[in-house]
């Protein structure tokens, strides 16, 4: 069994938390994670840039120049790509949906192993998860700098689940709550510093993050998630 000390926010120690070694003992393929981290990229992109062709601008019919007697061109049309306000070529159009599918079991491996990185390199923190009673960005700063956190931290949250019956199965749904709402006040002028809920947590923001800070809970819900 691997053993994480548990902080408070004040950077004391209040205890441990105990991981199985089962969940650390995982080996990824390099080429299956860098599939993950690209098929994320590329579905965060909107594929909605647009541009208007000669075809699309409004434009008069008038000729910009005379046609004869000037030693230059013919020119029919406005709407050349080459006056100002004309169509444009080979720039952005809105294309066919780019969704990369990401295997549900690639996706549980790849974070199971880069959260496993963290661990085995003391990249991670638990701490008690005791609510903050007002937003303080000071206590926070002061709790990075007692354990030394790198510049990018990613910290995590449990997520609140209720129970839906339909039919003779249930399904845990995840809804929002206010519990967090203190933490994320106290974060949001600290540059580099994400929060996010252990549900929604992915393989980009891990790897990008130097450090994680997440709660027990959090850390008991991951662990069941992708053991």
């Amino acid at each position: 069994m691997a053993t994480l000390k548990k902080y408070n926010l004040s950077g004391k120690e209040v205890g441990s938390v105990q991981i199985d070694d089962a969940f650390l003992d995982i080996d990824a393929n390099s080429q299956m994670i860098k599939d993950y981290i690209v098929a994320i990229r590329n579905n965060a992109r909107q594929w909605s840039a647009s541009t208007k062709t000669r075809a699309e601008v409004a434009h008069t019919t008038a000729k910009p120049r005379p046609q004869k007697g000037s030693g230059r061109a013919r020119t029919g049309s406005l709407v050349s790509p080459q006056y100002r306000g004309g169509g444009r070529v080979h720039t952005p159009r809105p294309k066919f949906d780019q969704h990369v599918k990401i295997n549900k079991k690639e996706k549980k491996a790849a974070i199971r192993f880069l959260i496993a990185e963290k661990i085995k390199s003391n990249n991670l923190v638990v701490i008690d998860g005791k609510p903050l009673e007002e937003p303080k960005t000071k206590t926070i700063t002061s709790f990075f700098k007692s354990r030394s956190l790198g510049k990018r931290v990613l910290v995590l949250g449990e997520s609140n689940f209720v129970e839906i019956e339909q039919g003779d199965t249930k399904q845990k749904v995840t809804v929002g709550n206010d519990k967090h709402t203190n933490m994320i006040k106290s974060l949001r002028n600290l540059p580099k510093v994400q929060f996010s809920l252990a549900s929604n947590v992915n393989g980009y923001d891990l790897l990008v993050a130097n450090d994680i800070v997440l709660t027990e809970a959090a850390l008991k819900e991951v662990t069941e998630w992708l053991s």
